[in-house]
């Protein structure tokens, strides 16, 4: 499926029918036709045009909590959404939800000696990390600095730190939540264990989360950076890194990617109307160690290298993501290790001309790979690579194409695919009930889905990715 532009809202409900949900938060609740519904059903991914039944910007839990109760007593579902990178699976799927925005509810407070952070609803990693970082610490963070904390760490969450201390995931420690009667619940190990082990994976399915406490890394400087090169030492680099990758202790974790930008003025001059191949990530070692680790890349002559000794909120900017948002389509698979012809498959395929702007390897294995004892329904990630492709797709017709360019790549590498899917770059409209349940076992899935029908009988629950 493609995204079209859907019609007007219908509007099936009058104004005075939502009356209640206004009151339940006036101020926050924007409905069809009024002036802040389309700025508020805005997502960070531009290209999916969300047209809910009402969009509510909530402050406090107890704005959540009242939104939540109206909601259902409305016969809404009621849809949850930070920043809404991950949009693109809510698409026409709106139009009898409240779309729950959490932006401006947020907030970061860090306890040093217990190495943790308690991390409200919309907050995002960027306040974290540098909240984190006055205390000698980090957090299992994305790539970007503008990705919601919850969302990304309960669908999984592949930090740079991720092969040495595995998915951010299971660096939870509690989960607070709204559920869909509209409960104030506390969720840990000792505390409704079920449901803690049920959301570390389901996320916004089970409830609105409000909070979530994490455990932070004891790191305040890493050596970290990026190796650039020309497109046309992608061969050499593409299979030099497969290598590398293969024989790296758990301590490198990095990506490479083949980036194709169009000569765009706000881009910097190195990127602007160029095709290059990147390198980038972290070496949790000591400066002498981590140079002998990286030297079989700066041996091919990178025309920039970044890496080196840096404070840890710098690892935020490391991988060039947009910072505003953007309209964009993707696609991803999980991948065993590369062989010689699965290098050259992915050379060809990546530098084949095409709408997406890059194609990305992220080097997974080592402690991703290992679920701990404690870990929740979502606790590994299998494989040794993921492929993450990503295109500009500024109008409909734009996406389909970047769709099918996308899908290319991955028919491409199918040889060397692996059964599972990272729930973190799960981004497709149209997705069937089921559609995710290869990122956990059988009795997993079945487990989760008896957690949600307890939970949420009445399909109250709509999450862009549908766990259970």
């Amino acid at each position: 499926m493609t995204l079209t532009t859907p019609d007007p809202h219908p509007l099936d409900r009058r104004s005075s029918d939502l009356g209640p949900l206004v009151e339940a938060a006036p101020g926050r609740v924007h409905l069809p036709g009024t002036p802040g519904y389309d700025a508020a059903r805005m997502p960070w991914n531009l290209a999916v045009d969300q047209r809910p039944a009402a969009v509510a910007v909530p402050q406090t839990v107890e704005e959540v909590v009242a939104l939540v109760r109206t909601a259902r007593r409305l016969g809404l579902r009621v849809a949850p959404q930070s920043t809404g990178h991950g949009a693109a699976p809510l698409h026409g799927r709106l139009a009898g939800s409240l779309l729950l925005r959490m932006h401006e509810l947020t907030g970061v407070r860090v306890d040093g000696a217990a190495r943790t952070a308690r991390v409200v609803g919309g907050t995002t990693w960027a306040p974290v990390v540098h909240a984190a970082a006055e205390h000698g610490l980090t957090a299992a963070h994305g790539s970007a600095p503008d990705v919601g904390v919850v969302g990304y760490t309960l669908s999984g969450g592949m930090s740079f730190y991720g092969r040495q201390h595995g998915l951010a995931v299971n660096h939870v420690r509690a989960v607070e939540l709204v559920t869909p009667d509209g409960r104030l619940v506390r969720c840990s190990a000792t505390e409704e264990s079920e449901l803690f082990w049920a959301v570390r994976g389901a996320g916004g399915n089970l409830g609105v989360v409000v909070a979530v406490e994490i455990d932070l890394l004891p790191l305040a400087e890493v050596y970290a950076g990026m190796l650039l090169w020309e497109a046309s030492a992608t061969d050499r680099v593409v299979s030099t890194w497969a290598r590398w990758v293969h024989d790296l202790p758990e301590s490198v974790t990095t990506s490479l990617r083949v980036m194709h930008f169009p000569p765009i003025p706000d881009l910097p001059p190195f990127l602007s109307g160029r095709d290059v191949v990147v390198v980038d990530g972290a070496v949790l070692e000591e400066d002498a160690e981590a140079e002998r680790l990286l030297a079989p890349l700066r041996d091919l002559a990178p025309e920039m290298d970044t890496f080196g000794r840096v404070p840890t909120p710098a690892l935020l900017d490391v991988h060039m993501d947009p910072p505003m948002p953007t309209p964009a389509a993707t696609a991803h698979a999980v991948l065993g290790h590369l062989d010689v012809a699965g290098v050259a498959a992915f050379v060809r395929a990546s530098m084949e001309p095409s709408g997406l702007m890059f194609t990305e390897l992220r080097h997974v294995g080592g402690a991703f790979a290992r679920a701990p004892r404690t870990a929740g329904v979502l606790g590994s990630l299998p494989g040794d690579l993921v492929l993450h492709c990503v295109g500009v797709a500024p109008t409909p017709e734009a996406f389909a194409a970047v769709q099918r360019d996308a899908a290319a790549v991955l028919t491409t590498m199918r040889p060397w695919r692996l059964d599972g899917r990272s729930l973190t770059f799960t981004d497709e409209p149209d997705m069937t009930p089921g559609a995710c349940a290869d990122a956990f076992t059988a009795e997993d899935w079945a487990r989760v889905a008896e957690v949600r029908s307890t939970v949420d009988p009445g399909g109250v629950m709509q999450a862009a990715v549908e766990v259970g």
